[in-house]
């Protein structure tokens, strides 16, 4: 996610403790947080299915093919 439309999250933030929000303004908020919200996710997602785990007896095991779907994507 780009740091200009974090910065508006920080700011609408700010604004809503200060003086409040329009409607407008609570909608975009709330877009913007979903955006946020799927972005980490993806970014977690991605770190999770590239972890490999070295076994005892030498074999790799790769965490991200056995359980995580590589490949999929979440709607």
């Amino acid at each position: 996610m780009e740091s200009s439309r974090i910065d508006r999250i920080n700011a609408l933030y700010h604004k809503s403790q200060s003086v409040g929000l329009t409607e407008e303004e609570k909608a975009e908020q709330e877009t913007l947080r979903r955006e946020y919200i799927e972005a980490v996710r993806r970014n977690l997602r991605g770190t999770l299915n590239s972890i490999s785990i070295k076994e005892k007896d030498g074999s790799i095991t790769d965490l991200g093919k056995k359980y995580g779907n590589v490949g999929h994507t979440e709607s």
